[in-house]
C-alpha cells in the first residue's frame, strides 16, 4: 500500500466492514467545496473505487513530516490536522482537513518527502490509495485531475490569504481571524454561533495566530469575558459569530460584561 497506515478499530480490530463506508453516489455527505463534493457522481465513484477503505482511531499519525511515502488519503468522515516542526522544536498547526478532502497529494505529485505530519482528531474513515494508482487515475480522468488541481489551488490561495490578512494585525485580531476562518470553513453552525467540531488546543491556536501562547490565553480570556466564545478543555465554541466577525475585521471589541454584585450607591 505504498506505506499507507493500516486501519484499526477502537478495540484493536481490523478495518471496519466495507458496508459502513459512505456510498460513492451520496454527495450529501461532503461539502461542495471539498474534492469529493465537487466531483460528478461517476468521477467520484471512480475515485472511491481506488485503494482500500480504512478506519483510524483518535491521535493516529497517518503521515509524518520528512518521510518518503507517496500514498494519498481520501477522507470520507472525520477530521485530521497537518502540523509542521518549527526550528525551536514546537509543532505548528498548518491546516485542518475534513471529510471530502484529499491529503498527501503533494508527495504523490512530485515524489518528494512529506511536507507535514498528519494526525487524526478523533475517529477517521478514509480510502488509502497508492501513488501509482492515484497518478494513473488523474492521468486517465480529466475531471478528477481538474478537481484535484482546483483543490490544491484552493489550499494555496487560503495560505496566501492567511499571510496577507495577518500583515499589520495585532495578536488579538489575528486570533479572532483564525477563529472566524476555522468556524466559517469547518464549523458547525449553532444558533448565533458555531462549534469547532474537533479538539483544538491553545498552543495550536497560538501557532495559527503567530502569537505567543500567553498572549493567546489573554486574548481568549477577553473573548470569554465579552461573551464571544466559550472555552473548555481542548474545546472552543463561538457564541456570537457576528461579534467575532466585527472584532476580526476592524471594529472595536465590545465592552466587557460588568461583574455581578450589589449596585453601587
Amino acid at each position: 500500500m505504498d506505506g499507507a497506515p493500516q486501519g484499526r478499530g477502537a478495540a484493536g480490530r481490523g478495518p471496519t466492514d466495507a458496508g459502513v463506508w459512505p456510498r460513492a453516489e451520496d454527495a450529501g455527505d461532503w461539502p461542495r467545496a471539498s474534492l469529493l463534493g465537487s466531483l460528478a457522481a461517476p468521477a467520484r465513484g471512480r475515485l472511491l473505487a481506488l485503494g482500500a477503505a480504512r478506519r483510524y482511531g483518535a491521535g493516529r499519525v497517518l503521515m509524518r513530516e520528512g518521510e518518503r511515502t507517496g500514498f494519498v488519503l481520501v477522507l470520507l468522515h472525520g477530521v485530521v490536522k497537518a502540523t509542521g516542526r518549527t526550528p525551536d522544536g514546537r509543532d505548528a498547526l498548518l491546516a485542518v482537513r475534513m471529510g471530502g478532502d484529499l491529503v498527501g497529494e503533494f508527495a504523490a505529485a512530485d515524489g518528494g518527502p512529506r511536507s507535514a505530519t498528519v494526525t487524526t482528531c478523533g475517529a477517521v474513515v478514509a480510502r488509502a490509495v497508492g501513488r501509482d494508482a492515484f497518478l494513473a487515475c488523474t492521468r486517465d480522468d480529466s475531471g478528477i485531475a481538474h478537481a484535484v488541481n482546483a483543490a490544491v489551488v484552493a489550499k494555496l490561495r487560503a495560505a496566501n490569504t492567511h499571510r496577507v490578512d495577518f500583515t499589520g494585525c495585532d495578536a488579538p485580531t489575528r486570533l479572532a481571524r483564525v477563529l472566524h476562518q476555522i468556524v466559517m470553513t469547518h464549523g458547525e453552525r449553532s444558533g448565533a454561533g458555531a462549534v469547532i467540531p474537533w479538539p483544538i488546543t491553545q498552543p495550536e491556536l497560538a501557532t495559527l495566530a503567530g502569537a505567543a501562547e500567553p498572549t493567546v490565553q489573554k486574548a481568549l480570556r477577553r473573548l470569554r469575558e465579552t461573551g464571544v466564545v466559550f472555552t473548555g478543555y481542548r474545546t472552543v465554541r463561538v457564541e456570537d459569530l457576528d461579534r467575532l466577525r466585527s472584532i476580526a475585521f476592524g471594529e472595536q471589541p465590545p465592552p466587557a460584561r460588568p461583574e455581578s454584585g450589589p449596585a453601587r450607591p
